[in-house]
């Protein structure tokens, strides 16, 4: 395997490594802070408002410096953001750490995209699948590595995976690759997609709604509305998670005999069956299978968009990536508080069904897709 792209996929290990252990010690930030749930809501909301604002700004410095200056930058940058959590003593600097926290993963996730479309084009193959299961990797150790780091105060496990994260960052900077296609100084960060563009950016903020829902109301749907135990009701974002990873791993190969469209299409198709057994049918195994059904269809569909995003030719470096990327996350920003209001007015198993209307949604954008 090149250098490069072992190289890159540490890039995403990382970025899934230290979200996942940021995020396993919200609990205690909010103990630690005397948070109350809405409070604590309103700060996770910083998180996507900072991603939302540098995303775009990532596209921007990708198109004038290349994306192998804007992965550096972006990884050195949210390595070293956990150090700054001692620095905290006020509710309103937690606010800030929050949103530095969101735009630098938000600018990393676009840059190391970048980088990943640059190694395809160096190959000539299809790996972003494989990028982004090594990303499922790391979110996964990340939460095992949380539980260990429990026991430790909260500043010496951030400073512990920071520092440790930051030499393997490091040395991964060597291996980077510039862009293959030279970038462009005329390159806008900030304009309209095309319809290319908008169908892909549509189908990445379905996916990503998609994706956020099933992992912040699949325990919740098993739990209370199937009535299963608390020690079964996470089996079902255990088994979305595995599958999703499992997809991934195997994703570029598919992807390569079957082309983007019919994948988008056979995948939106699968999480959509897949959902539609879980809530149709009273039962809790089956429910788990079907949400195993769900993430496997979902495994691959946001890997083809950034990847066909990033190889558009008709835009600067990054900067279709950066369009892509930030609808999506408009998909994380607004999936929770809409299924919240929805759950509470029609009840959860009804609210999920507009989960199910945005995959046939993905279903028909698939149609519309030129290869």
């Amino acid at each position: 395997m090149p250098p490069s792209r072992i190289s890159v996929s540490l890039i995403f290990f990382i970025c899934g490594f230290i979200y996942t252990n940021w995020s396993t010690r919200l609990p205690s930030i909010q103990t630690l802070f005397s948070l109350n749930n809405s409070t604590l809501g309103l700060m996770l909301l910083c998180v996507a408002i900072g991603s939302l604002t540098s995303m775009p700004l990532a596209g921007w410095l990708i198109a004038r410096r290349g994306s192998k200056y804007a992965t550096t930058l972006s990884l050195l940058l949210f390595c070293c953001s956990l150090f700054l959590f001692p620095l905290l003593t006020v509710k309103w600097h937690l606010a800030v750490f929050f949103y530095i926290i969101g735009a630098f993963m938000g600018a990393l996730d676009v840059a190391m995209n970048a980088q990943a479309v640059a190694i395809e084009q160096r190959y000539q193959a299809a790996m972003m699948s494989s990028f982004h299961a090594i990303f499922s990797v790391g979110m996964m150790l990340g939460a095992l590595s949380g539980s260990f780091f429990v026991q430790f105060s909260i500043t010496s496990h951030f400073t512990i995976v920071s520092a440790g994260s930051l030499l393997l960052a490091i040395g991964c900077l060597f291996f980077l690759i510039p862009d293959t296609v030279k970038p462009s100084n005329e390159g806008v960060a900030f304009r309209m997609p095309d319809r290319s563009m908008l169908f892909m950016g549509l189908i990445a903020f379905c996916a990503m709604l998609g994706e956020g829902a099933m992992a912040d109301w699949s325990t919740n749907y098993l739990k209370n509305v199937l009535q299963t135990d608390a020690s079964v009701a996470p089996l079902g974002l255990s088994a979305f998670s595995a599958a999703m990873t499992i997809g991934r791993f195997g994703g570029d190969k598919v992807r390569t005999i079957w082309g983007d469209k019919r994948l988008i299409f056979a995948n939106s198709a699968l999480a959509m069956l897949g959902l539609i057994i879980a809530l149709i049918i009273p039962s809790v195994w089956v429910a788990i299978g079907g949400l195993f059904l769900v993430g496997l269809g979902m495994s691959t569909i946001i890997p083809i968009v950034y990847s066909t995003a990033g190889h558009n030719k008709s835009l600067p470096n990054g900067v279709g990536l950066a369009m892509v990327t930030t609808l999506g996350y408009f998909g994380f920003l607004f999936g929770p508080p809409v299924i919240g209001f929805l759950a509470d007015s029609q009840g959860l198993r009804a609210a999920l069904l507009f989960v199910v209307l945005l995959f046939g949604i993905m279903l028909f954008l698939s149609r519309k897709i030129e290869e």
